[in-house]
């Protein structure tokens, strides 16, 4: 049964502008293409009249970019929500804690999901293994999601492409099936 017949659900996470601002402009950052992807996505999913969920963080944190009444928290142009697309704002790293993301699910009677986002190894990770622990079929898609560069706990520096290859390593078959842009337009049809 493809994607379109489970009435699978898209979630967007946190693609806003506050990753291209600040801080953010000096990491280094994996998959550049990672909103084109989303974008490309986001329209196949507009298309098939298939619901729609776009998650933003708004931080608590009066000096953050992601704050509320700051330009970072707005939503990137290429992923922009239309007019139907219910919008949810969440203040931790789980699109389902302190949301109502769970019901609006449960009640549309979706148990599919494709999740893509920002960033890979913080919410998108978050997320995916909540929604892989309340029993949803997930798929995270590897291309649209990105991250940026970490330093371990001894200084060391990782690689955003490292970080992104291991937490997609760390939820593959365990939390979610992940797949790239063109798998998954396969499996919507």
């Amino acid at each position: 049964m493809s994607l379109k017949e489970q009435n699978a659900a898209l979630i967007l996470i946190d693609f806003q502008k506050g990753f291209d601002q600040g801080e953010y402009l000096d990491k280094n950052r994996n998959n550049k293409d990672a909103e084109k992807n989303a974008s490309i996505i986001l329209n196949k999913w507009r298309e098939l009249n298939l619901p729609v969920f776009h998650i933003i963080h708004s931080s608590i944190n009066p000096n953050s970019r992601f704050r509320e009444s700051r330009s970072g928290f707005e939503i990137k142009d290429e992923v922009k929500p239309i007019k139907g697309e219910p919008v949810i704002k969440k203040n931790v790293h789980s699109a389902f804690i302190g949301t109502d993301l769970k019901e609006r699910l449960d009640k549309q009677g979706i148990n599919s999901l494709v999740i893509i986002g920002m960033t890979t190894n913080h919410c998108v990770s978050t997320s995916t293994r909540m929604a892989g622990d309340f029993g949803f079929d997930t798929f995270l898609i590897s291309d649209a999601t990105a991250t940026f560069d970490r330093i371990g706990i001894n200084g060391e520096k990782f690689s955003a492409e490292i970080i992104h290859q291991t937490a997609l390593a760390n939820l593959n078959n365990d939390f979610a099936k992940v797949v790239d842009t063109k798998r998954l337009l396969e499996l919507v049809e």
